[in-house]
């Protein structure tokens, strides 16, 4: 056991020097949007007077809260094809508000082949809060009510419900053909990312999550089906699509443990790890585990976990409309960039979940606190993700903004494990991606590597 500890010690000595390189390059598109930079974050930024801030948050945190609604009630909405959507809805919201912002600019021309997009008119007079109306319901219904799926309808019926009411409160003493232009301009901006979104590799991914032509590889140390029985991985190919911020196409893959079958190994001493912590869980750590699980289907999903929390600040901060517009593309763009490089890296080593390794070697009737998702292991999509959008969400809104996480207060009791969701507070965003990593951890599903390299 000494040796075990020893190793696993000087495992993590090795591992420090990139823990924080695979997130770090996310944080490329944190100043994308400004005009200036500024070399200081303050802890509470200034307030921007410019046009789309006059207007408050509402619109921008109830499409937000919409979209997070339908991703949890829409079939295929998996953890990388909702990362997706969210930051097509963020990127859009943003775009259909930025010629009302004084200090900011469009992300046309800085992300991936987006080259150009449409323009509100030169001396003409805009009603951003209904172009963002307009954007927004444009750019839902292409991601969620445009399939031919039997929930298909039902969301059309809620994103034109929610489209009507925003418009009718917003153009009241607004001209007519005020009200037309901002709502053409935000229709046009939408169809032109989401026809833009069309090449970038995700298009109806939800269609082919599990694709039945993929062979898993076979070699020791090999991801194999874990106990929900999935022969398939989940989106095998995912990490060949196109990233929004051109420099995290090309980001560095990290290196993993190497496989060994040596019991006082690097390899074993880390799956070895999670067996012992397995069986000492305490019921704060169980708590962790399930309210970071954020299963499809059941939630919104891990990238909407994070979109949420981006929400969370934006109502906390009484944020005006451009501000949370900005919010909302920055979560949104990293999540879904996060995502592509951490399935590439995941695709890349195809290494085996603790569910398999202990199995093997350790304790043949085990199981983890909580089931292994159907993909590989490393590195943790939970840590990689959690980490980018920390660093993001620190960046824009300051470093020690202290903050409740209510995301999933009201659901009912876990069925499986009984525990109740109750609300979790944190003193900054960094505490959060911590302990959105280590759950996967205290769950039984990730070794400590996986999470501190994502």
């Amino acid at each position: 056991m000494q040796k075990l500890i020893l190793m696993m010690s000087s495992v993590n000595i090795l591992k420090k020097k990139s823990y924080f390189l695979f997130f770090i390059a996310l944080a490329v598109f944190i100043n994308a949007c400004k005009v200036k930079e500024t070399e200081v974050t303050p802890t509470e930024p200034p307030v921007d007077s410019s046009p789309a801030n006059k207007f408050t948050a509402e619109v921008a945190t109830n499409w937000a809260d919409l979209q997070l609604k339908l991703t949890k009630g829409t079939a295929g909405y998996t953890p990388p094809v909702a990362a997706r959507a969210y930051a097509l809805g963020g990127l859009t919201m943003y775009e259909s508000v930025v010629g009302g912002l004084t200090n900011n600019q469009s992300l046309a021309g800085q992300l991936s082949s987006l080259a150009t997009l449409p323009k509100p008119e030169t001396g003409k007079e805009y009603n951003w809060a209904l172009s963002a109306n307009a954007a927004e319901a444009t750019m839902l219904r292409a991601l969620y009510a445009e399939v031919s799926r039997p929930q298909a309808v039902a969301n059309k019926r809620i994103i034109d419900s929610l489209e009507t009411v925003i418009k009718n409160t917003y153009k009241i003493s607004v001209a007519q053909d005020i009200i037309d232009r901002s709502e053409k301009l935000g229709q046009d901006i939408a169809n032109a990312i989401f026809e833009w979104s069309k090449t970038d590799g995700g298009h109806e991914g939800y269609k082919r999550n599990f694709p039945a032509t993929y062979v898993p590889p076979v070699f020791d140390g090999a991801w194999k089906p874990t106990e929900n029985g999935q022969k398939i991985p989940m989106q095998p190919t995912w990490g060949n699509n196109r990233t929004f911020v051109p420099t995290n196409q090309e980001m560095a893959m990290p290196l993993m443990i190497p496989f060994s079958s040596s019991l006082v190994s690097p390899y074993f001493s880390t799956y070895f790890e999670v067996y012992t912590k397995s069986n000492s869980l305490t019921d704060e750590e169980k708590a962790i585990a399930v309210w970071w699980a954020d299963n499809p289907t059941e939630t919104f999903t891990p990238p909407g976990h994070s979109y949420n929390i981006a929400n969370i600040a934006v109502k906390q901060t009484k944020s005006g409309l451009g501000k949370a517009a900005e919010a909302f593309a920055r979560v949104g763009i990293t999540v879904n960039d996060a995502f592509i490089n951490c399935w590439k890296c995941k695709y890349k080593y195809n290494n085996e979940r603790p569910y398999t390794m202990v199995r093997r070697t350790i304790d043949a009737n085990w199981k983890p606190f909580w089931p292994a998702p159907p993909f590989p292991g490393f590195p943790s999509g939970h840590a990689t993700q959690s980490g980018a959008v920390a660093e993001v969400l620190t960046n824009f809104f300051g470093n020690n903004f202290a903050f409740v996480d209510n995301s999933h207060v009201g659901r009912e009791k876990d069925a499986t494990t009984g525990i109740v969701f109750k609300e979790r507070s944190f003193k900054n965003f960094n505490e959060f991606a911590t302990e959105s990593a280590n759950s996967r951890f205290y769950g039984g599903i990730h070794t400590r590597q996986d999470n501190e390299t994502g």
